[in-house]
């Protein structure tokens, strides 16, 4: 099969094509014949010799796929050969044919394409694990939404806003901020020009918000603990900004706040598939009905992941880049 590896860790040219044998699937999971892929920042830090794969993991990036199931261990599940699903994977998303755990594939929903579904499961699994499942959103509570023009942040902003949330988001320029509310943000904060912690306590009467999905943290943190709620929660999934800060913790004793974070990756199948089960229950509904819709900048052939990834460093993007793969 033809995949993309990274030749040693550097920019983004280090991603060559290449020929590979096809994986060989374990028990508890499907071989898919992969039609899309998505990008995600763990592949570019994981190109750059920054975050390796588990162990036992394919060394080839890519952490979702959307595809034809081809082959597999059926025991136990509802799925079989010939089904489409869209997949999170440890890894070897890059490639025409990949491994997934079975309880970590989800259908495709009702009327989206392959790149639409692909562009789900790293960034629906993560959102849903740290917003819904670590830190509990609740009814009535808000949301602060950091870096809302990603994969991430989209995807964040749409699932909390379906479910009936207030929500807020930054965002790098104002045309950034546009798209943030045109996905459901009730006020998007361009963080060059504004304060987003006195723009948060102003829209709230003062009171601030619930909690807050960084994957900024550095000198973002002061500034986030200022702009929470009492028994406020500010969850981290990535540290874009820095990994330390200068932090006052009387304002986390007073008013009862919680810090937390977690990486979605290294956890196990388990973990995974209770957050599959949440999603298949709570948002492939709403995917259905179109209430959450696929956000997608750009689509690259598999040849092109270098281009791919070269966009994400730029940071111009709005949503997700994909990559497609002609059989």
């Amino acid at each position: 099969m033809r995949a993309i590896e990274i030749t040693h860790p550097g920019g983004p040219d280090v991603l060559q094509i290449c020929e590979r044998p096809l994986p060989s699937f374990k028990p508890g999971e499907v071989l898919i014949k992969v039609q899309a892929a998505g990008i995600n920042r763990p592949d570019v830090f994981q190109r750059t010799g920054n975050y390796s794969p588990p162990p036992g993991a394919s060394d080839l990036p890519g952490l979702e796929i959307a595809g034809e199931i081809v082959d597999g261990d059926f025991s136990g599940s509802a799925f079989k050969k010939g089904d489409l699903v869209c997949a999170l994977v440890q890894g070897g998303g890059y490639a025409e044919y990949c491994c997934a755990p079975t309880a970590q594939c989800l259908p495709l929903p009702d009327g989206w394409s392959a790149v639409e579904a692909a562009s789900l499961p790293e960034t629906f699994f993560t959102v849903w694990s740290n917003v819904f499942d670590r830190v509990k959103l609740a009814s009535g509570e808000t949301l602060l939404v950091q870096g809302g023009s990603s994969g991430i942040g989209a995807a964040a902003i749409q699932i909390a806003t379906a479910l009936g949330h207030r929500v807020f988001a930054t965002a790098g320029s104002d045309e950034k901020c546009l798209a943030c509310e045109a996905l459901g943000a009730e006020r998007a904060i361009n963080y060059r020009t504004e304060d987003f912690a006195a723009v948060i306590k102003a829209a709230t009467d003062g009171k601030g918000v619930n909690v807050i999905l960084d994957m900024v943290a550095g000198d973002y943190v002061p500034r986030e603990i200022s702009c929470l709620a009492d028994d406020g929660r500010l969850v981290f999934i990535a540290t874009l900004g820095g990994s330390s800060a200068n932090i006052d913790f009387r304002h986390i004793l007073m008013r009862r706040l919680t810090i937390t974070g977690s990486t979605l990756r290294p956890r196990p199948i388990a973990f995974k598939a209770a957050i599959a089960a949440q999603l298949r229950e709570r948002v492939w509904p709403l995917l259905a009905a179109r209430k959450i819709k696929p956000v997608i900048f750009k689509t690259f052939p598999l040849e092109q992941a270098a281009q791919a990834h070269a966009l994400m460093e730029s940071s111009s993007h709005i949503g997700k880049i994909m990559l497609t793969i002609e059989h």
